[in-house]
């Protein structure tokens, strides 16, 4: 048996957590994918995919395992591997390739590359100034004021950024650091726009919200993710029109004009001010755990939309489609993150939670240690569910939430809560 042409068969998934897991359970579910392979995968990840112990951010060895399966379609997850070059591989080995290249994936392994090419392109966003000593860094927060927002400019698997009103925490964030970007301060709602792109054309997927702060009312250190939600009843109607028309498009153009068209996802994490829409920051893959939600309302073939934006043959396919009704993932995680992470701790109920009808249990820090499932990261599980509307699928989620417990767990009681939109400022992603 075989897929037509323009859906792929055979799909791996590089990375190991709960975006992976995400894409995975929605690559199993498209009726056209008769394969799915993860790469190296996860516990989670193993009941829906077969699993091949290959590093994900070397790229000969992902080209090689892609050639060796016969896949149709590599799908690259995390930013590292993409900084690394893996999509470039890939490709060069004659395989279609959902990832951006090297020189496209600048735009999140650089916070000041992005800068300058948001500059470029008349993008809106905030003030920033790229420092390099601890004189530079104190003029510019000076200039800036407070709030400080102080982002290390690499790759800092989303705990790069500081926002404080305490300028000596913010110095000391800059201290620790290379090279960092400090940014005037942007007030209002955060939302995540995931807008597929092929080089020149970009399908939006629906609008999410994630909450970044360990605790709940937005309190405590910068995480990773603590929960997401989708739709946003509150925001624009016409946001993803809007984002496009004045961030995606423009930053495609200008992506394009210097020599590195971007394929595969660009993150736009948007703080909606008063004076409307304006960029946080850029990321080149799907983030975790806002598209986990946008992913469970999905009504449309992912496989199919991804091939296509790999191939630059997007305006070929229709605007990916949402079913009615809502989304919500609850993220638990482990004692001590985000500043350290517990390991080994064993996890008890996650079964039990999975199996309630609309609830799917995404693992993205797991490990099996004999039958026993236990944590091996700071972002253990998200615990994802669905319902006619905002709050019966918050509801559910915690309810299945409930029934998981490990030693030290930790969880925000507040995901997707009243009012909606205005739990915690913007200018947190990292």
């Amino acid at each position: 048996m075989s897929a037509p042409a323009d859906i792929p068969a055979r799909v791996l998934v590089v990375g190991t957590g709960g975006r992976e897991h995400a894409l995975t359970l929605a690559l199993s579910r498209d009726p056209g994918v008769l394969e799915v392979h993860a790469a190296p995968g996860n516990p989670g990840i193993a009941a829906v995919a077969t699993l091949h112990d290959v590093d994900p951010g070397d790229p000969a060895a992902v080209a090689a395992l892609a050639s060796d399966l016969g896949a149709d379609l590599v799908v690259v997850g995390p930013e590292a591997p993409l900084v690394a070059g893996v999509a470039d591989a890939v490709t060069a080995a004659g395989i279609a390739c959902f990832g951006p290249s090297r020189a496209a994936a600048r735009l999140e392994g650089s916070k000041a590359f992005a800068k300058e090419v948001m500059a470029a392109a008349g993008v809106p966003t905030a003030k920033s100034w790229v420092c390099d000593s601890p004189t530079d860094v104190g003029r510019a927060l000076d200039e800036a004021g407070s709030p400080y927002v102080v982002k290390d400019d690499a790759l800092a698997a989303g705990k790069g950024v500081v926002v404080t009103t305490d300028r000596d925490e913010a110095l000391a964030h800059a201290a620790s650091c290379g090279t960092v970007v400090v940014e005037e301060f942007l007030d209002g709602p955060e939302v995540s726009l995931f807008a597929v792109c092929d080089g020149s054309t970009t399908r939006p997927l629906q609008p999410a919200q994630d909450f970044k702060r360990i605790h709940d009312g937005g309190r405590g250190p910068n995480t990773g993710g603590m929960g997401s939600y989708s739709p946003l009843p509150w925001a624009p109607a016409d946001l993803a029109e809007v984002v496009v028309a004045t961030v995606v498009q423009p930053t495609l153009d200008e992506m394009a004009r210097r020599g590195a068209p971007f394929r595969g996802c660009l993150y736009v994490g948007l703080a909606l001010t008063a004076a409307g829409p304006r960029v946080i920051e850029f990321n080149v893959r799907f983030g975790d755990p806002d598209v986990q939600p946008v992913l469970a309302l999905l009504d449309s073939p992912l496989g199919e939309l991804l091939l296509a934006a790999a191939q630059g043959r997007l305006d070929e396919v229709d605007p990916p489609r949402f079913r009615e009704g809502a989304a919500v993932s609850v993220v638990l995680a482990s004692a001590g993150y985000p500043e350290s992470s517990s390991k080994g701790d064993v996890i008890v109920g996650a079964d039990r939670a999975g199996d309630r009808p609309g609830v799917d249990v995404i693992h993205a820090g797991t490990a099996l240690e004999g039958d026993a499932l236990v944590t091996a990261g700071g972002r253990v599980l998200a615990v994802r569910a669905t319902g006619a509307d905002v709050a019966a699928a918050r509801a559910a989620a915690y309810s299945a939430a409930e029934e998981i417990t490990f030693p030290g767990m930790q969880r925000r009681s507040d995901i997707a809560a009243e009012p909606l939109g205005v739990v915690e400022g913007a200018s947190v992603a990292g």
